[in-house]
């Protein structure tokens, strides 16, 4: 299998990757695999940017509405899966396509996750029943008694990534993130890196449109059907949470829609942050596709 290369495609939310990743997945005639932890709940669809039926059609695509917002799924589980799914693709294609903006999902499948331990089910459930009756910031102190390394690096305000954590903890007494430091994982498969870049302006403009556009299509509609779920982390989500304060009476819609813009923006940063400590990705203009398939298809 080592002529056979993985294409991944990423950058930050907005700049365009689902219509490039169509149109190179078609010029290598692949399949795609979506690395968007969002896109993979079947139940959200416009504030998740999930793509259109049409773009669908045009190229197979993995890993999208393939999850309940109600089931727990992790990156582990995605590594597993896709890696899996890559033996099978491979063995009718050169290449094959994975794009998205989750940097913990693309690199469990570049890099590989350490092997951590199965997790008892009661310990997850008490860890569970503390979120829901003491709060997130109880996880939040927990972890930074237990772990103050990763509280410094991890997403607090994500209590999926806090119950990891603290599961692993429970489970070995050892902190999460002194289990987090093997090698590289080696695949048999050439790995080629994408990312995505353009002006910040311009980016931001884009974000702010796709905002809009959202709600133009039906986002305060979706997310008021979920506003009773709204302790999942599933739902713990740019563009539902904000809704869902707004629901609550913390503000009016206008602050609301002001919030997921600015939220949204400052996602990307973050994701550009993330992606940019990897020197082993190519960056381009979201513009050079040519130029981007060439890198593709060079040796």
């Amino acid at each position: 299998m080592s002529k056979k290369t993985l294409v991944v495609i990423i950058g930050p939310t907005g700049i365009g990757k689902t219509d490039l990743s169509i149109e190179i997945a078609q010029h290598l005639n692949s399949e795609i695999i979506s690395c968007d932890s969002r896109q993979m709940y079947r139940e959200l669809k416009i504030g998740t940017a999930v793509p259109e039926p049409l773009q669908l059609e045009k190229v197979k695509h993995h890993f999208i509405g393939n999850l309940s917002i109600h089931d727990y799924y992790n990156a582990s589980e995605f590594e597993n899966q896709t890696i899996n799914l890559l033996e099978t693709l491979f063995k009718h294609n050169n290449y094959a396509v994975m794009t998205g903006g989750s940097g913990l999902y693309v690199n469990a499948v570049v890099k590989g996750i350490d092997e951590l331990p199965t997790i008892d089910p009661n310990v997850r459930a008490q860890l569970l029943k503390k979120l829901e009756t003491e709060g997130i910031e109880s996880l939040q102190n927990e972890l930074k008694k237990v772990d103050p390394k990763y509280y410094e690096e991890a997403d607090i305000n994500n209590s999926k990534r806090l119950l990891k954590a603290l599961e692993v903890y429970e489970m070995t007494g050892q902190t999460y993130s002194s289990l987090r430091v093997a090698e590289k994982k080696e695949r048999p498969f050439n790995i080629k890196q994408i990312g995505l870049t353009m002006d910040r302006e311009k980016l931001y403009e884009r974000i702010n449109l796709r905002v809009d556009l959202m709600l133009e299509a039906g986002l305060i509609e979706e997310a008021r059907k979920f506003h009773s779920y709204k302790n999942l982390n599933s739902l713990n989500t740019v563009g539902y949470k904000e809704l869902f304060s707004h629901f609550d009476n913390e503000y009016d819609l206008d602050e609301a829609i002001r919030l997921i813009k600015r939220n949204s923006r400052r996602y990307a940063k973050r994701q550009y942050s993330w992606f940019h400590r990897d020197d082993t990705i190519k960056w381009f203009n979201r513009e050079n596709k040519e130029e981007i398939i060439k890198y593709i298809e060079s040796k």
